[in-house]
């Protein structure tokens, strides 16, 4: 058993003979990893069996080994293919994916990440006037600019309503229309103001804003600041099925994330690469979000998944984050 995250992975095969190998999601190696693979299973009819869910046609597993490619025999599954999996499993996942994911994973096709990252998203059908009364606790992510726009969003989160995550509120400085830049000192003060009297269990900020975790512990505005997950991607997908599914909805007030779901697009430049990653324009908002969701909920797939175990992780994150912060 090999994992192979990085490319020093292709370390741990040189110098071997295989008769054969097993590979799962190719996709997520490296391609150096994969070549070293299949120069050692050259001898002996070795056979290498992989399997992946499909990702850019620009791939280097695509391009330089697929496609006209007389050694390999590849096979094209879609979810229908799988015996074992009910009409009603086949139908919920198929909520749960929209745009590129759903082409990728439901359809299994080979497309390039183009157009609005969330081109399903219907202001008519994923917001809403107000949220539901008596929510259990607040997430509330921000995403932090100097000439770019600073954005607060609150997540407010109920397990006993539907829907379970709905956006209520959202801070949003853009300091080239307004004409000037905020300091750290009055974000802080802006952040204390947006979060005073609510229940609010975590902030997540970007990792990359140091100085501004650090005027906010001085601030000491009461609730525990860390750092988000920033996995752009894995937090995409989870804010796109979350939003599919109907568990995450968004206040009508919220004008500025609204605008923002409806124009952040993929970078095609990068797609034609084989790369997936969205333009860094309309993302304030957005990134925000993101933070609060991927962040607290991780990679849990449904929302009845991301209820278990709440209590105790709950305190377990609390009490890591009082030890480091105020270890008194």
């Amino acid at each position: 058993m090999i994992g192979a995250h990085d490319a020093r992975a292709e370390g741990k095969l040189r110098g071997a003979t295989f008769s054969g190998a097993y590979v799962d999601e190719i996709t997520t190696i490296p391609e150096i990893a994969w070549q070293i693979l299949v120069q050692r299973c050259a001898m002996g009819k070795a056979r290498i069996f992989a399997t992946t869910n499909p990702d850019s046609p620009a791939h280097w597993l695509k391009k330089n080994f697929i496609d006209n490619n007389p050694d390999v025999t590849s096979f094209h599954f879609t979810q229908l293919d799988n015996p074992k999996m009910t009409q009603e499993e086949r139908e919920y996942l198929q909520r749960q994916h929209k745009g590129l994911w759903y082409r990728r994973y439901i359809l299994g096709e080979w497309c390039l990440a183009e157009g609005a990252v969330y081109d399903f998203f219907d202001e008519n059908q994923h917001c809403l006037p107000r949220a539901s009364a008596n929510s259990s606790f607040s997430l509330v992510g921000v995403d932090y600019g100097t000439t770019n726009p600073t954005a607060f969003v609150m997540v407010e989160y109920n397990e006993y309503k539907s829907p379970s995550l709905f956006v209520s509120e959202e801070y949003y400085w853009d300091s080239k229309k307004m004409g000037r830049c905020k300091t750290n000192f009055e974000y802080a003060q802006d952040l204390a103001k947006f979060v005073d009297g609510t229940n609010t269990r975590f902030i997540y900020l970007d990792p990359s804003c140091a100085s501004f975790k650090q005027e906010l512990l001085r601030a000491k505005i009461g609730y525990p600041v860390m750092d988000a997950n920033n996995d752009v991607l894995n937090g995409i997908r989870e804010v796109s099925s979350l939003l599919s599914s109907g568990d995450l909805k968004v206040g009508k007030t919220c004008r500025n994330l609204i605008e923002e779901l409806q124009s952040y697009c993929w970078d095609t430049k990068k797609s034609e690469k084989g790369e997936d990653e969205p333009i860094k324009k309309f993302d304030h908002a957005c990134d925000a979000l993101r933070y609060a969701i991927y962040s607290y909920f991780e990679k849990r797939l449904t929302i009845q998944g991301k209820k278990e175990n709440e209590f105790e992780r709950k305190q377990r994150l609390e009490r890591e984050w009082r030890e480091k912060h105020w270890p008194l």
